[in-house]
C-alpha cells in the first residue's frame, strides 16, 4: 500500500515539473480554468461538462506525454539528430491535434450558447 501512495506523490512531482518547466502546459491549465468559468456561467449540462473534462484530460495528459517524450530524447541524444527532431515534432505534433480537437469540442458546445444569448 505504501508504494501505492508513493506513486501518487511520484505523478504530482511530474505534473509539478511540466507546470514550472513547461509554458505550453501552463497556457492549457490557464484555458481550462478559463472554460470551466464559462461553463459555469453558461450553466453546462452534463454530457457537456463530460466532453470539457475528456478532452481537457486528453489535451493535458498528452502534453504531459510530450513533456516526458522530450526529456528522454534530451537523454539519450544530447547533440542534435535529426531522429531526435523527428520523435519532439510528433509528439508536438500529438499535442497540437489533442488541443485543435478541444478547441472544436469547445466551438460546439459554446458558439451556440453564445450566439442564442445575444
Amino acid at each position: 500500500m505504501t508504494k501505492f501512495i508513493k506513486s501518487f506523490g511520484y505523478a504530482f512531482s511530474g505534473i509539478a515539473y511540466a507546470s514550472k518547466s513547461q509554458f505550453n502546459f501552463r497556457f492549457h491549465v490557464v484555458v481550462l480554468m478559463l472554460v470551466g468559468i464559462a461553463g459555469w456561467y453558461y450553466q453546462l449540462n452534463s454530457s457537456e461538462w463530460l466532453w470539457i473534462i475528456a478532452a481537457s484530460g486528453i489535451v493535458l495528459g498528452s502534453e504531459l506525454l510530450n513533456t516526458a517524450i522530450e526529456v528522454l530524447v534530451d537523454l539519450v541524444s544530447p547533440d542534435i539528430h535529426p531522429k531526435a527532431k523527428i520523435i519532439k515534432d510528433v509528439a508536438a505534433g500529438a499535442v497540437l491535434i489533442a488541443a485543435f480537437a478541444a478547441v472544436l469540442i469547445g466551438l460546439i458546445i459554446f458558439l451556440p450558447k453564445i450566439y442564442y444569448a445575444t
